[in-house]
């Protein structure tokens, strides 16, 4: 049975002889069966370096998604993905919890993202104030046609399908969440900048009254007797430049249960 880097190699090979970086899903679902491997859906997420096969960091590719079954090989991995900072040591702290029954259930992304807000720790982070009342919006998926730089590649996409994790909103300002286990080095930007453009579209349609949009992105890792959560709030300074993220914040909070 072959590999998800089997796959994704051979398609980029075929991509490269052909000179043409674009594929499309029924490549993805021929190949996977070539290769028996059995989940051709997972093929195009890649949501960390540590994923891509060893072609594509030789020849400086990622992949991008551009709606409607379409992807694209792009150069330039810098772009693609982004480093999560290094927390300063004044930015981790000690979080007294008591363990209700659903925390350490599972490890799904809600799971992880509930866990920090029913803790407040995400309202501590965003807000600096456990009690503040943002509105709150669950996981949802919605489609949309974009258009962006990476770095000087134009990407054109249609109908591109975005999963959301988790929105709050408070005094018009709203943050986009992605939840992860473990501390991988560094993220898919694709992953916090299309719902980011996806509310930004929004606004500049004049649909939403927005002051400012952020993302969160929300990391947890579990061990036998501890857990600790690392958060990081980042913005797009260019908002049609999805390599111009910037962080805005970051910190850690270990759960120490009472």
């Amino acid at each position: 049975m072959g590999t998800k880097d089997d796959v994704i190699t051979k398609i980029f090979q075929l991509c490269k002889k052909n000179n043409n970086f674009v594929f499309d899903n029924q490549l993805v679902k021929k190949v996977a069966k070539e290769y028996n491997f059995g989940n051709p859906f997972d093929v195009t997420k890649l949501d960390n370096t540590a994923k891509l096969p060893q072609i594509l960091i030789d020849e400086d590719y990622f992949i991008v998604h551009l709606g409607e079954g379409l992807h694209k090989f792009v150069k330039g991995i810098k772009n693609g993905y982004h480093d999560f900072e290094k927390i300063d040591e004044n930015n981790i702290f000690d979080w007294k919890y008591r363990k209700s029954l659903l925390n350490e259930f599972d490890t799904s992304e809600s799971n992880i993202l509930s866990v920090a807000s029913n803790q407040r720790i995400i309202h501590d982070f965003l807000y600096e104030d456990i009690v503040a009342s943002p509105k709150v919006y669950n996981s949802r998926r919605t489609k949309m046609s974009i258009s962006y730089y990476i770095g000087k590649e134009f990407i054109v996409t249609t109908n591109l399908q975005m999963e959301i994790d988790l929105t709050m909103e408070l005094n018009n300002i709203i943050t986009v969440f992605e939840g992860k286990n473990g501390f991988p080095k560094d993220f898919a930007i694709y992953q916090l900048y299309h719902p980011f453009k996806y509310y930004f579209n929004l606004k500049n349609d004049n649909k939403l009254d927005v002051k400012q949009i952020t993302c969160c992105y929300v990391l947890r890792e579990r061990k036998e007797n501890e857990s600790k959560l690392r958060l990081y709030n980042y913005t797009f300074e260019v908002e049609n430049k999805m390599n111009s993220i910037k962080l805005l914040k970051n910190a850690q909070y270990n759960l120490i249960k009472r």
